[in-house]
């Protein structure tokens, strides 16, 4: 039975259960819901909640841990001298048996016995059937896909009856704890509560998960280049080494893609906060109802746009658009027409990331204005000031550290931005000031280190977890001291 049929009966299971156990509460208690300690819903919730989430506590363990178990086991059915191969060679054959298997699935067992001791039509029944193979399966990868196959129906079926007798056991159970004095709404908030709890954690515990796992890698890249030459080199070249080849050649200078991402970054917010700032002010303070229920959301547009779509609006438009402009401003000043500004430059990709970023600063910028007191406001106005030296003597001093933590927030968003940057700024490693020139990113190397047949092991993947540990960090610490600032201007004004 497919997993979605088991999750659909255990629903039913529950649903069932829910509306027995109100009815039997309210028929303990003479239907007078009075006499009840709990309301009858959390009587039929307590039931439901020992229906389904033992139930699927059990088939989620039961779907991680049964693939492992049995990829183990086939994997310790092959032969000696396949279980002699490297990881990655056993992996593929893995793979091949697995392949195998779903092909094997859909022929009928009159068409296995006539092809399974014959690599070539075994091949060529299972391409008829949509299963491609990459070569001539072996014997001993037909009697693993067969076992493949056995193991996987046996874990399918005891997975059913488990959880199925399990749920079932757990309404029943649960049914007979009902009594009108039985503290039902107690139990039931108390799973709310656990529950709440562990969706609150899963958060906290992606983001543990997520360093470490970045530090572990990390930590191995080390062992091979020195921290001090990753941290404070000014040449990147990594040289990248084929699989295989052992290569670990190179130079993993942190400091030209650390000078690229802020670079970039810089010259976006150069034109994202002014122009999301003005807005912001407008929409708070000079623009009726009508006009901002219009304007901000058609602004906050901008945010729902996927950011390749912003690469090929600037690859495609704006960075062959200043390369022509700079061609024929040469060419009026000086006669020649040669551009100086180049299609991807620093200039294209901060230009185009500021166009993204300006609803982040306006739409947070525009809340935190909103929220100064209005009695400030009206204080100023009433002494005689006018509205323009209201917003810059009154209203901006007091949102100015919720815009500044604003800004900081807007910042980090920039920094890890990626598409825009291969796009629209080249994947060039320099230390260079000129913004008509390209220059590249740290989330840019990122996923050019992990691109390509390359040895997991190698120095030239690995410095993809440094150069991640460490744009983690930079954001992480504009982030703290944003949400500082954040929760300054709160308790000062609110």
């Amino acid at each position: 039975m497919s997993t979605s049929w088991i999750l659909l009966i255990v629903a039913i299971i529950g649903f069932v259960g829910y509306v027995a156990g109100a009815r039997r509460a309210m028929t303990l208690a003479g239907g007078l819901s009075s006499k009840l300690h709990s309301r009858p819903g959390y009587y039929g919730s307590f039931v439901a909640v020992w229906a389904i989430v033992p139930a699927a506590i059990i088939l989620f363990v039961w779907l991680v841990a049964s693939p492992a178990y049995i990829s183990s086991s086939v994997r310790g059915s092959f032969p000696d001298e396949v279980k002699a191969q490297s990881e990655a060679e056993q992996g593929l054959a893995l793979g091949m048996v697995g392949s195998i298997a779903r092909g094997l699935n859909a022929l009928t067992p009159d068409e296995v016995g006539r092809v399974s001791g014959n690599p070539v039509e075994l091949r060529a029944a299972l391409g008829a059937k949509g299963v491609p193979l990459a070569g001539d399966p072996q014997p001993y990868m037909v009697e693993a896909a067969g076992k493949l196959n056995a193991m996987t129906f046996g874990s399918r079926l005891a997975m059913t009856i488990v959880v199925l007798a399990v749920s079932a056991f757990g309404a029943v159970f649960a049914y007979r704890q009902i009594a009108p004095r039985f503290r039902a709404r107690n139990r039931v908030e108390k799973v709310i509560l656990v529950s709440l709890v562990v969706a609150s954690s899963i958060a906290i515990l992606t983001t543990i998960g997520i360093v470490l796992s970045m530090l572990t890698e990390a930590t191995r890249f080390f062992t091979h280049v020195p921290a001090w030459e990753f941290f404070f080199g000014t040449v990147w070249d990594p040289r990248f080494a084929a699989a295989g080849s052992g290569g670990s050649e190179g130079q993993f200078g942190l400091i030209p893609l650390l000078l690229g991402t802020l670079y970039i970054g810089f010259v976006a917010m150069l034109f994202a906060v002014p122009i999301g700032l003005f807005a912001a002010i407008y929409m708070s303070e000079y623009a009726s109802s009508r006009v901002r229920s219009t304007a901000k959301p058609l602004l906050e547009v901008l945010a729902g746009i996927p950011t390749i779509v912003y690469g090929f609006f600037a690859l495609t438009t704006v960075g062959p658009f200043l390369r022509d402009i700079s061609s024929q401003l040469n060419g009026l000043v000086t006669g020649d027409y040669a551009n100086f500004i180049q299609a991807q430059s620093v200039l294209t990709a901060g230009f185009v990331m500021g166009i993204m970023l300006i609803p982040y600063v306006s739409s947070l910028s525009d809340d935190i204005i909103t929220a100064v007191p209005r009695s400030l406001r009206d204080g100023s106005l009433g002494l005689g000031a006018t509205r323009s030296e209201t917003i810059k003597r009154v209203i901006l001093p007091a949102a100015l550290p919720g815009i500044v933590g604003a800004l900081l927030m807007t910042a980090s968003r920039a920094v890890g931005e990626t598409m825009i940057v291969v796009l629209a700024a080249g994947v060039a490693a320099r230390m260079q000031l000129n913004p008509f020139e390209p220059m590249t990113t740290v989330t840019v190397k990122i996923v050019n280190q992990l691109t390509g047949d390359l040895e997991f092991t190698s120095p030239q993947t690995l410095v993809a977890f440094a150069l991640g540990i460490t744009l983690f960090a930079i954001t992480l610490c504009l982030n703290i001291y944003a949400l500082y600032i954040v929760r300054k201007y709160r308790e000062q004004y609110e």
